[in-house]
C-alpha cells in the first residue's frame, strides 16, 4: 500500500501560485479545493483557475469538489485533464452515474463523506470509486482541527477494500500535521491531504518527507489501532 502526499493549495500563496507548486515538487498530486459559497459557505477557485493550473504543475491535479449540482459541473473538470475529480456524496443523488460519467471521460473518480455522513450505503459500491475521501473536518475552511470521532470510517473503508481486493485509495482531508498523519495512517488512509503544515513550513520538501515517513512507519495493520 503506497502513501500518497497531496499538498492543498488552499493554504498556498495565491499572489505566487506557480513558485508554490514548485515548492512541492516531491509531493504526489496537488490538491485542489473547489467551492461554491452554497456547498459550503466559502468561495475559492473554479473551472478557468484549474485549466491555468493544469498548464503550469508539475504535478497532477486532484480536484475535491465542495459545490452543489456536481453532475452539471464534475465532467467539465475531467475534461480540463484532472487526474483525480472527487465530488460529494450529500450534493448528489446519483453518485455512481457520475462517478461512470468521469471514468469514461478519463478521470480517476472520488467520493467524499462529510465527518456526519454515514459510510455504510457506500461500502458495497467500492467498485464504482477510485477514491473515498473522508473528511476529517467539516468542509468549508483550512486550518481546522482534525476530527479522531471520523476514524472509525475509515477502519470500516480499509477492512471493505482489504476484503474485495479492489484498488481503492482512502484520502483524508482536514488537520493533518506530523502527528495526525499517523492516526489516520493507523486507521486505514494511504492518501493525505495536507495544508498548513507543508505550505506553512520553511521546507515545503522536508515536510513532505516527513509525513511520508510518519504514514509508512504507521500504517494499517492487525492491532494498530482499535475503534
Amino acid at each position: 500500500m503506497a502513501n500518497r502526499i497531496n499538498p492543498s493549495i488552499l493554504a498556498a500563496d495565491f499572489v505566487n501560485i506557480e513558485s508554490e507548486l514548485g515548492r512541492i515538487r516531491s509531493a504526489d498530486l496537488v490538491h485542489v479545493d473547489i467551492m461554491d459559497n452554497h456547498f459550503v459557505p466559502n468561495l475559492t477557485f473554479g473551472l478557468g483557475m484549474v485549466e491555468r493550473l493544469q498548464q503550469v504543475s508539475p504535478l497532477p491535479l486532484d480536484i475535491h469538489l465542495m459545490i452543489d449540482d456536481p453532475e452539471r459541473w464534475a465532467p467539465g473538470y475531467a475534461e480540463a485533464g484532472a487526474y483525480s475529480v472527487t465530488f460529494h456524496a450529500e450534493a448528489t443523488t446519483e453518485p455512481v452515474a457520475l462517478a461512470r460519467s468521469l471514468r469514461q471521460i478519463g478521470a480517476r473518480a472520488g467520493i467524499a463523506l462529510k465527518p456526519g455522513t454515514d459510510v455504510a450505503p457506500y461500502l458495497e459500491l467500492l467498485s464504482e470509486f477510485d477514491q473515498v475521501l473522508v473528511m476529517t473536518v467539516e468542509p468549508g475552511f483550512g486550518g481546522q482541527s482534525f476530527m479522531e470521532s471520523t476514524m472509525p470510517k475509515l477502519v470500516q473503508l480499509r477492512t471493505a477494500v482489504q476484503k474485495t481486493g479492489l484498488d481503492v485509495w482512502l484520502q483524508v482531508d482536514g488537520g493533518i500535521t506530523a502527528q495526525t498523519i499517523e492516526i489516520a495512517a493507523m486507521a486505514g488512509a494511504d492518501t493525505f491531504v495536507a495544508g498548513s503544515s507543508v505550505f506553512g513550513a520553511e521546507n515545503p520538501a522536508a515536510q513532505i518527507g516527513l509525513l511520508r515517513e510518519r504514514a509508512a512507519s504507521h500504517r494499517h495493520g492487525a492491532g494498530n489501532l482499535e475503534l
